[in-house]
């Protein structure tokens, strides 16, 4: 295993460009960016993270849903490499959820999102997948699926009165359910 590369936080510029389209899947460079992510989102108590947020610009995340500390009640799941992503059709249904993110340390915001979606992406075999997501799962995918596009979960909030510290929302909303 590779020195893990650190989490870059709000305010770094790399965070709000757009991601490159990932031209070689078998690259050894890719491979091993999939590798590294996967071991960070699990060091991190994540349940996804995006190549950018680790300084590297490719459009690939990973979903990890897991219960831990931070998302105790997420559904569990291997963690899935997703490379140039796309959203083909979503509900019609928009739902607000808690958000954090690795790279908003401290944070939560209530995220409008679509409850349901119908993704494509390729996994790192090169094989093209098709999913329906759901829920939380959904809502993971399009938190990933915004920081390829330089958009963080703070952007969707509609009223920072929809925003608290990660403490608070541990004492309020995870204690309470």
């Amino acid at each position: 295993m590779t020195e893990l590369l650190p989490i870059i936080q709000l305010g770094n510029p790399q965070l709000r460009q757009k991601s490159a389209v990932v031209e070689n899947i078998q690259d050894e460079k890719i491979q091993q960016l999939i590798d590294d992510l996967i071991d960070k989102v699990a060091e991190a108590n994540g349940v996804g993270i995006a190549a950018p947020q680790i300084a590297a610009s490719y459009r690939l995340f990973i979903v990890a849903s897991r219960p831990n500390p931070r998302y105790p009640h997420a559904p569990e799941m291997k963690p899935t490499a997703m490379i140039n992503p796309q959203i083909i059709s979503h509900s019609a249904e928009i739902v607000k959820g808690w958000e954090g993110c690795l790279s908003v340390p401290g944070i939560r915001g209530l995220v409008p999102r679509y409850q349901a979606i119908a993704v494509e992406y390729t996994d790192r075999n090169g094989d093209l997948q098709q999913q329906e997501l759901t829920d939380f799962v959904a809502r993971i995918f399009q938190h990933e699926y915004d920081h390829l596009n330089g958009i963080l979960f703070v952007d969707r909030v509609e009223t920072t009165l929809e925003m608290m510290t990660e403490q608070e929302y541990q004492q309020r909303i995870v204690n309470n359910t």
